[in-house]
């Protein structure tokens, strides 16, 4: 979770937060509509895998608006360093959560034998978080260098890894029609689960110093 160092003048940390906050704010509603569309879809269709999906987009929530309360304390020195502490570890349990779903949902998959099965609900839904997650992802990063912001840096890499969890999704599908590989999507889940697992546990530690706060 390191970056490298910055010093912005005041007034580029005022529009990198409001920059940030933009990305957040845009984060949020979308995780929200894409859960609610998931968990709709996924009970109606009957399918594990949207409801679960569904599940993952509560976590980004969560993440983002960690994140967001924390660009919103940037201003003030004193709060900036309590709430990058308390965002880091909120975001680290959030990754933590992420790591619990997936061996959940995968270890599922993989003893049910139960194949990714692909709803045009689900196609729509991972396509666009495929299309859109990873432009949210690299401009929170962006933010997060600006900043100095250690916190901020973890959730861009929540919203790259639903991203990639969504390209996993889809790829499992086509798999499984193409070539009879119900397997492929839950093990390429499970191989992220290590590097997802590190991020928690270093957010849970939520060690930070006024250098990483900006």
């Amino acid at each position: 979770m390191t970056m490298p160092r910055t010093s912005p003048n005041t007034t580029e940390r005022i529009r990198a937060a409001r920059r940030g906050q933009l990305l957040s704010r845009i984060t949020l509603s979308y995780n929200i509509a894409e859960g609610i569309a998931s968990l709709v879809a996924g009970v109606l269709a009957g399918s594990v895998a949207l409801v679960g999906f569904g599940i993952d987009s509560v976590i980004e929530v969560i993440s983002s608006v960690a994140s967001l309360w924390r660009l919103r304390s940037d201003a003030d020195p004193v709060r900036r360093l309590h709430s990058e502490r308390l965002a880091l570890r909120i975001i680290g349990a959030c990754f933590l959560a992420l790591s619990v779903y997936i061996v959940a949902d995968a270890g599922h998959a993989l003893v049910a034998h139960e194949a990714r099965e692909g709803t045009m609900a689900g196609v729509i839904i991972t396509a666009l978080s495929v299309v859109i997650m990873p432009l949210l992802a690299r401009g929170k990063r962006r933010v997060a260098v600006t900043l100095g912001s250690r916190a901020l840096v973890a959730d861009a890499t929540q919203t790259r890894l639903c991203a990639y969890l969504s390209l996993i999704v889809l790829v499992g599908v086509l798999l499984n029609v193409l070539f009879g590989w119900w397997w492929a999507d839950p093990v390429a889940a499970l191989a992220m689960v290590p590097i997802i697992t590190k991020e928690g546990v270093e957010g849970l530690r939520g060690e930070v110093t006024c250098d990483d706060c900006g």
